[in-house]
């Protein structure tokens, strides 16, 4: 399986017989969502930088819900959580997706703002191989606090989203470095996608830096 990032939150999961989008973003965030389509296109919560299935090619199958689907030998969890540290009251729900391609089992935290997970929210997750985790702050969980939800899933590979990046019009967002200094991990240059596979884990937790696609 492929991973690329299309930016912000948005991620092309590009497996064998199918391919998946996370969260697409309207092109106000600052810049364009690049031409791709996909079989599948889930949806962590309803805000125009994370919800613009229209740009996404292919007539794709939304997903926008919990619970459990199988779509093109993809099969797809999604759990409950909140955006917000006060159980939803100042921004809403948003929804963590467990997506296996390839058996490999991908973790999108789409907006995650809880200071940590509750242990049920753990069990339905499931084994998770690959976290993709919003590290900027503000709108979502901070750089301290995503290093310590990596600690509570313990994922094999981290990707961190949703930081400030050039072009971003969304000004209160931190940037990575706080999250690397965090995880106390060095990362080289940043790759253009990242190709996996079940064999290939890593025994050790390795962090991922993408560059952003288009």
């Amino acid at each position: 399986m492929d991973i690329s990032w299309l930016g912000h939150a948005s991620f092309k999961l590009k497996g064998k017989a199918a391919t998946v989008v996370t969260d697409p973003y309207e092109q106000q965030i600052g810049f364009k969502f690049p031409k791709t389509e996909a079989d599948i296109v889930t949806v962590s919560h309803t805000h125009f930088d994370h919800n613009a299935t229209g740009a996404v090619g292919g007539e794709p199958f939304i997903i926008d819900g919990v619970g459990e689907y199988e779509i093109k030998g993809v099969s797809i969890i999604g759990v409950d959580s909140f955006h917000d540290e006060k159980k939803g009251a100042e921004r809403g729900k948003n929804i963590l997706f467990n997506i296996q391609i390839d058996e490999v089992n991908v973790a999108h935290l789409g907006d995650l703002g809880q200071e940590a997970l509750t242990t049920e929210q753990i069990e339905e997750l499931g084994n998770v191989d690959v976290l993709l985790i919003p590290v900027g702050g503000f709108y979502t969980i901070d750089a301290p606090t995503a290093a310590k939800i990596v600690a509570q899933i313990e994922p094999k590979i981290v990707i961190p989203m949703h930081y400030a990046t050039e072009g971003l019009t969304i000004k209160s967002l931190e940037g990575v470095d706080k999250f690397l200094k965090e995880m106390a991990k060095e990362t080289g240059e940043k790759l253009a996608k990242l190709a996996i596979t079940k064999e290939k884990l890593p025994e050790e937790l390795q962090l991922v830096l993408l560059e952003r696609a288009g």
